[in-house]
């Protein structure tokens, strides 16, 4: 196999590299990269080409250094490749290792979007793998285990946008429909923001944190995460209001043929007039206006257990019409297995130190 590899520094060429290759994610993309570079994340775009130069592989790998020999790699949603065609599989394994070897990572983690499942049709929004035994059986020889430190969700549900909205209604579940057509009758309309309404954005998010016992990060990271994808118009925000008063909000991005729903933030008033609901409706509606064929709502539970914190949510999705999704999850390849060992175990902790910080913070920042 005549395959060339080269490390990329133009957006324009990165982007449209990834759409050239199946499964192109957002986390992926160039304006991801240049994010996360803001938060001492160092994008290394690598690009694997056949002899005419079409994009064979692709993988943005994100570096950080933490201090000398505790530099990590992390790859989120990819490698970007056919995972099925084993020589192009081994050798971007292969290119993998040699590159965060250079960078003297002592571990790297890949987060690849295959499918391990579905509970329904995907039609390519992932790489679908039906010898998905030999792919895993592949990374463990190449040296990789399962992660314990799980970064994106490992499931998700997606919704296909190929039906007219007519359809996609009737492939709704009829309390979803009927509470999309509630929060109409009851007052509820859906405006969409700007990054003029970062701050607002923030203050609904940081209440809903609170609410339901997850940590968020200082409004000036959410300046970025949301404002430099609001200003490219990768991202939309989508405010309810009830009389003029913002009382849920949700963000989507869009890149490729896919919209991501990412964040979602809400206010204790006027709850019982189902303002969520309607959210997604103008949401996927503006996601099919924008020719995507795809809409991606970002994250499930591990196992569909009544008792996972997350069922709730995954109910609140599936009745949209959407399909659970569920994928491998991380994997990480070890460099230096002795610092590995103290990591996995310390990081634990230190997470638990910068939840209990994070919570503190968010409430301090209410109240000023």
């Amino acid at each position: 196999m005549n395959i060339r590899l080269e490390q990329i520094e133009n957006a324009e060429r990165w982007n449209a590299a990834l759409y050239r290759l199946r499964s192109p994610h957002l986390l992926q993309s160039w304006e991801w990269g240049a994010f996360k570079a803001g938060y001492s994340w160092e994008p290394v775009r690598l690009l694997w080409s056949d002899r005419a130069g079409h994009p064979a592989a692709a993988a943005q790998v994100l570096f950080r250094s933490k201090g000398p020999g505790l530099t990590m790699g992390y790859c989120p949603r990819g490698p970007l490749l056919d995972w099925t065609d084993a020589v192009l599989r081994e050798m971007v394994l292969t290119d993998l290792y040699g590159t965060a070897r250079e960078r003297g990572a002592f571990f790297l983690k890949l987060d690849p979007a295959v499918i391990s499942s579905t509970a329904g049709e995907t039609n390519g929004i992932m790489a679908r793998q039906p010898g998905l035994r030999e792919i895993l059986t592949s990374m463990e020889r190449a040296g990789y285990r399962p992660s314990d430190e799980q970064v994106q969700f490992k499931n998700t549900l997606v919704l296909d946008l190929a039906p007219d909205e007519e359809k996609l209604l009737a492939n709704m579940k009829q309390k979803t429909r009927y509470n999309i057509r509630l929060a109409g009758r009851k007052g509820v309309s859906i405006r969409r923001g700007s990054d003029a309404d970062l701050d607002l954005l923030y203050r609904m998010f940081a209440e809903t944190s609170l609410r339901d016992g997850f940590v968020i990060r200082d409004p000036a990271y959410y300046q970025r995460a949301w404002g430099d994808f609001i200003q490219r118009e990768r991202a939309l925000p989508f405010i309810a209001e009830v009389e003029g008063e913002p009382v849920a909000a949700i963000i989507v991005f869009r890149f490729g043929e896919v919209a991501y729903y990412l964040y979602g933030m809400s206010r204790e008033l006027h709850r019982e007039k189902m303002p969520n609901y309607l959210l997604q409706w103008e949401a996927i509606r503006w996601a099919k206006e924008a020719g995507c064929r795809w809409y991606d709502l970002w994250g499930a539970p591990d196992e569909l257990d009544e008792s996972d914190p997350m069922y709730g949510v995954y109910r609140f999705k599936e009745g949209l019409g959407a399909v659970l999704v569920e994928t491998p999850g991380a994997w990480d390849l070890p460099l230096r297995p002795a610092r590995y060992m103290l990591y996995t175990r310390l990081m634990p902790v230190a997470l638990s130190v910068l939840r209990f910080l994070g919570r503190r913070r968010t409430q301090q920042t209410l109240q000023e």
